[in-house]
């Protein structure tokens, strides 16, 4: 995550930068910093503010697995079928949709930008950490 989806992302929460402080346990000096570009935003900061917008935007209308086409065996190994969470996919580690093998954070994460699911759940759209268009209309068909 850069600085710009950062101060993006606090916006789309409408938070002074005291208050994105306070949710998320850190000093403002350390919120400042991240949308400066002077740290880089660690991982599980990231996470938390997915999950914050996902919990905004409620649940999708189709889970991973029916959006990805996941056969049974692949079902059966997959951390967000076990735990039916399929419009948490991505916040859960150890599931990788298309690699086979564990992923760090951040590999993971650019792999899940380019995914509906993602997109959809927290509505991050921010067209620039993109390598194409949204695909929110495959993942959830009746929304209009």
């Amino acid at each position: 995550m850069d600085s710009k989806e950062f101060a993006a992302i606090r916006g789309r929460l409408a938070k002074t930068q005291k208050e994105m402080a306070a949710l998320l346990g850190l000093s403002v000096k350390a919120v400042h910093s991240y949308e400066q570009g002077w740290r880089s935003v660690p991982a599980h900061v990231e996470k938390q503010l997915l999950f914050l917008l996902a919990r905004r935007r409620g649940q999708s209308a189709s889970p991973c697995w029916a959006v990805k086409g996941c056969d049974p065996a692949r079902k059966r190994r997959c951390p967000a079928w076990e735990f039916q969470a399929g419009d948490m996919c991505w916040f859960l580690s150890g599931t990788s949709c298309d690699t086979q093998g564990p992923l760090s954070w951040e590999e993971k994460m650019k792999q899940c930008r380019r995914c509906p699911v993602l997109n959809y759940t927290t509505l991050l759209g921010l067209r620039e950490h993109h390598d194409r268009p949204l695909e929110t209309e495959v993942c959830h068909p009746r929304d209009p």
